[in-house]
């Protein structure tokens, strides 16, 4: 199993559902790193019949604590569902699957051949639905100009 990320597809508009089959459009450089380590699963899978599942992560949190997460949240329970099922799924070959809660507002289709369904949905918290819109994507702030724009000028996160 490799731990990949939704940060993978982050470019994607908040307002479309995403399968693993879509292009990658990483919404920043740990997400072209993400790319990067997807591609080396899938070199080892076709040279050496390596059998590997890519398991984009979303957010792993122990409660949802913005709007965004109504999409992404991971809760505690379904991350360890899924790594159990990515580790135990029978011959997979190459397959990149995402791990996300059973969020109603969810961004991404799950892969049936992991044989896990979640069963948490952020929706039960008390966040404000106001993340999903037109131009909005889904990796929000990560996806902006200005967020990988601090790394290359030599400012830290925090704008120092």
């Amino acid at each position: 199993m490799l731990a990949s990320s939704n940060r993978l597809t982050g470019c994607y508009p908040s307002t479309e559902t995403v399968s693993p089959q879509m292009p990658p459009r990483p919404d920043g450089l740990y997400g072209v790193s993400k790319v990067a380590t997807e591609a080396l699963a899938r070199l080892y899978a076709d040279k050496f019949g390596l059998d590997v599942v890519c398991l984009r992560i979303g957010s792993l949190e122990l409660r949802p604590s913005e709007p965004r997460h109504l999409a992404t949240w991971l809760s505690h329970r379904d991350c360890a569902g899924f790594v159990r099922a990515a580790l135990t799924v029978p011959s997979p070959g190459i397959l990149a699957a995402y791990a996300v809660s059973a969020n109603a507002r969810r961004f991404w289709e799950l892969d049936g051949r992991l044989g896990y369904e979640p069963v948490d949905d952020a929706a039960t918290y008390d966040i404000p639905d106001t993340f999903v819109g037109p131009g909005v994507p889904q990796g929000g702030d990560y996806a902006s100009a200005e967020f990988t724009l601090q790394y290359l000028d030599g400012r830290t996160p925090e704008g120092r």
